[in-house]
């Protein structure tokens, strides 16, 4: 199919420097877990990304002396020439795809604490590391000596990186996660020297640094500067004004200026609080201060939000993390017209979350992110079928839907059954949830896609029991039936039911199916993700009264590694009248429950009609447990496996139920071992050197 021709601004060249991008898509810096613990699924990872039309593919985070380090979480490294290949084989994936590759120089400064090296990290004042956790470290304000062996450590690493063969290479200073955008901001830079004060001063750094680097390269690479426009913190820190006036300083210096919000929260936000293109209101004016082209960000799905940034002069490049690991195709699809095949970010940084926990990351959208090596998944391509098999999906939530997709694609022929009258499952009625609407995108690109299938049919409105799931003669049976939250307070803090709860409270399924009971809802979360926040805002905003305990110390605990929680606790906080933390429900009467201190044991009552309990769930695993009671019946059936999928098989994230059906759907009838490492591992190498 040929690309509209609104498109086409997309897809013209633009120079960096002595590079030119082949088109306007611009894959920016992004971490991912796997950097230098794992080099040959990075690498493999970005030159998907070259092969799917990126023009730019950049590294992650690239430390260039050990007092940067990051761990626990894992980046790129540049310490010396031992971290070349790792590098070197990064540059070669993408460059085998006609992309250019670029480099992200990084020195963290508050931001990390060299816990695995033990280093000291150095910083514009003496302040303690600004970590999640947070650590007991405090950096050393830089004298004259520091700063000139900051330089010389970052020209070293300029010169290796050319060695490596990037194209663009970075001067950082963004996302309060550089110790150059510590520099510029006022918050954080508390000298008096002429690398303090003003902003003429706190610019001075920056400016030091990215001449070093232009020096370095001699025109051999493009030279970008990604820096942070706004903390959004006031006057406390770095404004748009001061960002503007410091890019106005610098405006002709480098080849590209990559320009985003600090901190990283503000420049991730999850589609619950902020929407596509969230940060134009701040990249108003920068090309007005500079003639170099202007990469920004916004979680750009649509192309038609992409046009029109480019044409209306607010940009030159598309930049993007999270799409392009919801799509790494993104491009590719755009240009071949295919804009119903991409499959779009749904902003709720499960990607963010799990290079946080220092894992490889993983997406909603995309299961094969950070499998295309070690699983060798690519996101487009996936072996034909075995045979000619038939195939019964009992389940049309988001694993029983990615499982009838993929077997749909290998070419199986695939029946579908779902009980409800809309395809989804969670999916569908959890997007009907505050802030939760992008969700539903998971259910419209699986449905969008079956649609187009004559092999797989799908039926709504089919309760399948066990006698039906062998009337027809499937060979395979896969149960994809979700799960149920559970009435009882079982989960993490209890392990035995709360006396009381089940008679005088509703679930989230029942509410999610429009029940009410009264007008004062407590919530009680041991979940500590997203649904209790979302049932506090939906209850509040239908005028009820609202109370929230929570025996964890905040609220959405697990939020804080997607970046969200304090956005989370503040909508809490707005919609319940008592908000209780490190408390936990150990008995509910009649019109009240009691809660009780988890590290105290005092009690207090608190008044309410009804209880929500968000804790665990059971998987809805009744018709699975039948069927694997009956296999004297498969025989006779022409039946061979039956499975458990997704929630049914083990609640979990909306990702994990994706991945789910995308696994068992590629490896149905596959000649797998099963007590072998279900996927390649990169072992490290034994330095062995002499006890003297």
């Amino acid at each position: 199919m040929p690309r509209d021709p609104r498109y086409d601004v997309l897809f013209e060249p633009v120079a960096i420097g002595p590079k030119t991008a082949r088109n306007r898509f611009y894959q920016v810096p992004h971490c991912n877990g796997l950097g230098h613990l794992h080099p040959s699924a990075m690498a493999t990872m970005r030159g998907i990304k070259a092969e799917g039309g990126w023009a730019v593919v950049n590294t992650e985070q690239c430390e260039f002396h050990p007092s940067a380090d990051s761990s626990p979480l894992v980046e790129m490294r540049l310490w010396d020439d031992r971290d070349l290949p790792t590098l070197e084989l990064m540059t070669a994936r993408v460059h085998e795809h006609g992309a250019l590759a670029g480099v992200e120089l990084a020195y963290n400064s508050y931001a990390m604490s060299s816990m695995y090296t033990r280093e000291i990290p150095l910083a514009p004042s003496h302040l303690p590391v600004q970590t999640s956790r947070p650590d007991p470290v405090q950096c050393r304000a830089m004298d004259k000596d520091d700063l000139a062996s900051l330089r010389r450590w970052h020209r070293q690493a300029v010169r290796r990186a050319l060695k490596a063969d990037f194209d663009i290479i970075y001067v950082y200073a963004a996302h309060n996660l550089s110790v150059l955008f510590h520099f510029l901001s006022p918050r954080w830079n508390h000298r008096h020297d002429e690398y303090g004060g003003s902003l003429e001063n706190r610019v001075r750094l920056l400016r030091e640094i990215l001449e070093d680097t232009l020096d370095e390269v001699a025109g051999r690479a493009g030279v970008a500067v990604r820096i942070s426009l706004d903390e959004l913190v006031g006057d406390k820190g770095l404004e748009l004004h001061e960002a503007e006036d410091a890019i106005g300083m610098l405006a002709e210096l480098p080849d590209l200026w990559d320009v985003t919000l600090s901190d990283w929260s503000n420049d991730s936000q999850t589609s619950r609080f902020a929407p596509e293109a969230a940060e134009e209101p701040y990249i108003l004016n920068i090309k007005k201060l500079t003639t170099k082209p202007v990469v920004g960000v916004g979680r750009f799905t649509s192309p038609d939000t992409m046009v029109s940034q480019v044409k209306r002069g607010l940009i030159d490049f598309i930049g993007a993390a999270r799409p392009s690991i919801a799509d790494p195709f993104l491009p590719r699809k755009i240009e071949e017209g295919r804009i119903d095949d991409i499959r779009e970010c749904i902003g709720c940084n499960i990607c963010v979350a799990h290079d946080e926990i220092a894992v490889p990351i993983r997406c909603t959208q995309n299961p094969t992110q950070g499998e295309e090596w070690r699983k060798g998944w690519h996101p487009e391509r996936v072996a034909p079928k075995v045979s000619d098999s038939s195939v019964l999906i009992v389940g049309g939530g988001p694993a029983g839907l990615e499982c009838a997709r993929l077997l749909g694609e290998r070419g199986y022929r695939v029946t579908l059954a779902e009980r409800d009258a809309e395809l989804g499952g969670r999916v569908h009625h959890e997007a009907g949830l505050p802030g939760l609407a992008t969700w539903g995108r998971v259910a419209d690109y699986r449905t969008n896609q079956i649609a187009t299938m004559p092999n797989v049919e799908t039926y709504l409105e089919s309760a399948i029991g066990c006698a039906e799931a062998l009337e027809f003669g499937f060979r395979h049976i896969m149960i994809a039936t979700g799960s149920t939250w559970r009435r009882d307070g079982v989960a993490r803090h209890h392990q035995h039911a709360v006396p009381g709860l089940s008679d005088q409270c509703l679930t989230p399924d029942d509410i999610l199916a429009g029940k009410r009971r009264g007008k004062h809802y407590l919530i009680y979360d041991d979940d500590h993700y997203y649904m209790a926040s979302v049932m506090a805002e939906l209850l509040a905003g239908e005028g009820n009264t609202v109370s929230f305990v929570t025996p964890a110390g905040i609220v959405s605990s697990w939020s804080t590694a997607a970046l969200d929680q304090h956005r989370i606790h503040r909508a809490v906080a707005q919609a319940s009248q008592t908000l209780l933390v490190n408390h936990a429900i150990v008995a509910v009467n009649s019109g009240s429950v009691t809660a009780e201190c988890v590290f105290t044991g005092r009690q207090q009552e608190l008044a309410c009609d009804t209880v929500i309990p968000v804790t665990a769930r059971l998987p809805n695993d009744a018709l699975y447990l039948e069927l694997k009671t009956n296999q004297e019946a498969w025989r006779d059936a022409g039946v061979e496996t039956v499975s458990l999928l997704g929630d049914a098989y083990a609640p979990g994230t909306i990702a994990a139920a994706v991945y789910s059906g995308h696994k068992y759907a590629r490896n149905l009838e596959a000649d797998i071992d099963e007590d072998a490492v279900p996927f390649r591992r990169e072992m490290p190498e034994i330095e062995r050197r002499d006890s003297a």
